[in-house]
């Protein structure tokens, strides 16, 4: 999952139970959709990434440089988890948003694309029930 700074969803995906974290990452920050601003053009990529050291490799680090993508990647024997758990926080409690809906605390689906349709659909309302509030 990738979230914006507050929390939101905005990128979801589901992979096999056996398979690393870092397999997954470049497909979810390309699946980030355009982003309109006030001014200029639709942002397709984010400034920063923040990440846990499941995501620790040379070569998604490259290709973050290369995306020009700045990457705030805790490092295996270097850094400790404390300084970005401050802004992990927000990823946590977003995954604790999603399992607050039933279907995706526990797995009933057998079927990987219905599972991934309640996923983006749980997202979605979570989106919602934030924008809401802040329109009020």
């Amino acid at each position: 999952m990738v979230c914006d700074g507050e929390g939101l969803p905005l990128a979801v995906l589901v992979t096999g139970a056996n398979v690393h974290d870092i397999h997954g990452f470049k497909p979810l920050l390309q699946a980030i959709p355009p982003i309109r601003s006030r001014r200029g053009p639709r942002r397709h990529r984010p400034d920063k990434v923040r990440a846990d050291k499941a995501y620790e490799a040379a070569e998604l680090r490259r290709w973050l440089r290369r995306r020009g993508i700045t990457s705030r990647i805790a490092r295996k024997g270097i850094e400790s988890k404390e300084r970005l758990g401050r802004h992990r926080w927000k990823i946590e409690r977003t995954i604790s948003w999603l399992l607050n809906y039933r279907r995706l605390a526990v797995r009933y689906e057998r079927h990987g694309d219905l599972f991934t349709a309640f996923l983006t659909l749980a997202a979605a309302l979570i989106c919602y029930k934030k924008l809401s509030r802040i329109a009020t």
